[in-house]
Order: C-alpha cells, then sequence, then structure tokens
C-alpha cells in the first residue's frame, strides 16, 4: 500500500464522523435556530472530535470497521454533543 492508499484509507474511515460533524449541527439549527445562535462552528468541531473517537473506538472494540453498532454510537455522540453545548 502505498502512501496515497493510506491517505485514502484514513480520510474514508473518518469521513462519516466529518459528514456527521457538519450534516447534525445543520439540521439541529434549523430546529433550534434562537437556541443555537452563533454556535454552529464550535459544534462542529466538538462533534468531528467525538465522531473521530467514537470511530477510533468503534474499530477497536468492534476489531472492524463499519460496524452498524459504531454507526449508532456515532449518531448518538453528536446528539449528545449538540445538546450539550447549546440546548443544555
Amino acid at each position: 500500500m502505498g502512501p496515497l492508499d493510506a491517505l485514502n484509507h484514513i480520510v474514508n474511515f473518518f469521513l462519516p464522523a466529518l459528514g456527521m460533524a457538519v450534516l447534525a449541527p445543520s439540521l439541529a439549527r434549523l430546529v433550534w435556530w434562537k437556541a443555537l445562535k452563533g454556535q454552529w462552528m464550535r459544534q462542529v468541531r466538538w462533534v468531528a472530535a467525538a465522531g473521530a473517537v467514537v470511530s477510533i473506538a468503534g474499530l477497536l472494540v468492534m476489531g472492524r470497521d463499519g460496524a452498524m453498532l459504531t454507526y449508532g454510537a456515532l449518531v448518538l455522540s453528536s446528539a449528545l454533543v449538540i445538546w450539550w453545548t447549546g440546548l443544555r
């Protein structure tokens, strides 16, 4: 495996976490726009960090990438971070 292949694998490993980091705060902002005013970028950073940790933990616990339990934990952690950083 060359360096570009390794980079491709790493980017694709973290892509669901980064997608959730943009999508979840954006959709939450549509619903709770007054409560989340001015916190979008902060929430994107926190959700991305939490998603990366969950993805790595899912890989270590399950032994492989792409397990549905990991994706469920990714959604749950994204929701918890959005709640913690803006709605509590």
